[in-house]
């Protein structure tokens, strides 16, 4: 299992409560294919906080994707739309849980806020 991978969903499951996630209730099954075997992680959503296990459960979305690439998402290179788009993953079930992904993954590196940019007048809270 990649280190990358491993921070990912140990940062994931640390998340402070997310006010845009307050009124998402769901649960997404993330199956990271490797040699020989597949690693399944669970990622539920509810009240705005974030739980993540590995214990089995249903899963309202399926992804599907291999673990080098996954990787590159924990690490902000690459971004869970885009990769279904070319297809470097599958998604099954509620679409928006794909969606809702885009939050959950850092930003790219060296990325700033357009505010930062603007001289920082009215930086985010």
């Amino acid at each position: 299992m990649s280190d990358s991978i491993e921070a990912y969903f140990t940062q994931l499951a640390h998340r402070a409560p997310d006010r845009l996630l307050r009124r998402t209730a769901g649960t997404i099954r993330i199956e990271l294919e490797g040699p020989g075997e597949v690693d399944v992680w669970y990622v539920t959503i509810a009240g705005g906080r974030v739980e993540v296990s590995r214990e089995r459960r249903d899963a309202d979305t399926v992804i599907r994707t291999d673990r080098d690439f996954f990787a590159r998402m924990a690490r902000g290179e690459a971004k869970p739309l885009t990769g279904w788009l070319r297809n470097d993953l599958i998604a099954e079930g509620r679409f928006r849980f794909l969606m809702l992904l885009e939050q959950l993954f850092p930003a790219p590196p060296g990325a700033r806020h357009p505010r930062a940019l603007a001289g920082g007048r009215g930086e985010p809270r």
